[in-house]
């Protein structure tokens, strides 16, 4: 009998937390203001908005930090009458968040607006998302890159593909519907894999043509309609460089908002050491190599301003933290550093 009390006890204990957790009010809340019209554009009065201008997020710097704003509904306002335009401009925001005490977040593009003036009045400056995510704060970073991928989404989605009607979106901006057919479009990604392979002494990067001097990354694609994660990591191993995939496993997975909105899942692999030998792409790669964990921990610690030579030649630099690249290699070298412990 205690143990069937217990039993009940803990499972209306579990209950009870999870009606109580801020989490879960939070992610509640957002759905019913995705779900809801009417009440998405009542919390569009009391929200914060995050700026953007044709895709560029809007920053402030101060000292050597860069912040990114929130504006009020009543700072939105007075932008918007400085250019003489209607409050119904806020009904072009995507919701992105909330607050823990339910203040929603919105992101709103003013690309149809004079940039030079927006900036002088906020004083700040629209950047290009590619800086701005390497800038910022790291809990911002996410948030900008989930921000822009969403306005970018529905600025490429705005006619229907089966009927060429035009789609309209919901006021919270998580989907877009064709009325003429009834097809109702979501916001989506593309999968892609990111592998960093070792041979269990040494692990290969490489670099693409795109790169900046001196960067080498894991080696990465996207997966092919049908594939699951195994495949396209053993897929793009044998592609790229020529080597066959003993074993894998997954370590973790971040959005990346280029080249268009990705989920990157980021695994690691390995190969024989006497199957080693890298047979390169040239269609796909600049260079592939082998790196020792001595290489890797000098490549660490350096930055890209401080990796060109006295003769013109670059030392290994690689991804920055912010980045899921960078995070498979600290794995690889915590690893190596306690087996040799």
């Amino acid at each position: 009998m205690a143990a069937i009390y217990q039993a009940v006890y803990r499972r209306a204990s579990s209950l009870f937390c999870r009606l109580h957790s801020t989490y879960v009010r939070k992610m509640r809340y957002l759905n019913e203001l995705k779900e809801d019209d009417s009440l998405c554009r009542q919390a569009q009065t009391s929200g914060a908005f995050y700026l953007f201008h044709n895709l560029s997020p809007f920053l402030q710097q101060v000292g050597e930090k860069y912040l990114v704003p929130q504006l009020s509904a009543a700072e939105m306002k007075r932008i918007l009458e400085k250019f003489k335009e209607t409050e119904q401009w806020i009904e072009k925001s995507v919701l992105i968040g909330c607050s823990d005490e339910h203040v929603p977040h919105f992101a709103l593009d003013l690309g149809a607006l004079e940039k030079s003036v927006i900036e002088s009045e906020l004083k700040g400056s629209f950047t290009d998302l590619r800086k701005a995510l390497f800038v910022v704060d790291g809990k911002d970073s996410p948030l900008l890159a989930s921000a822009q991928s969403l306005l970018r989404w529905h600025d490429s989605h705005q006619y229907c593909s089966k009927t060429g009607q035009p789609t309209q979106k919901n006021i919270a901006g998580s989907k877009r519907v064709c009325h003429a057919s009834g097809i109702i479009y979501y916001p989506q990604m593309s999968p892609a894999v990111i592998t960093l392979v070792s041979d269990g002494s040494r692990c290969l990067l490489a670099r693409q043509p795109s790169f900046p001097q001196g960067m080498y990354s894991s080696l990465s694609g996207f997966c092919d309609l049908g594939e699951n994660v195994e495949e396209t990591v053993r897929r793009e191993v044998a592609e790229e460089v020529g080597l066959e995939v003993e074993s894998l496993w997954y370590s973790a997975s971040q959005h990346w908002p280029f080249p268009s909105s990705c989920l990157i899942i980021a695994c690691h692999a390995m190969v024989r050491a006497q199957q080693a030998e890298i047979s390169m792409n040239s269609l796909e790669l600049e260079e592939a190599r082998w790196f020792a964990l001595e290489e890797i921990v000098e490549g660490l610690k350096r930055k890209p301003g401080s990796s060109k030579q006295d003769d013109g030649s670059f030392l290994p630099w690689f991804p920055p933290k912010q980045t899921i690249a960078h995070q498979l290699i600290c794995e690889w070298v915590k690893r190596q550093t306690s087996q040799l412990a």
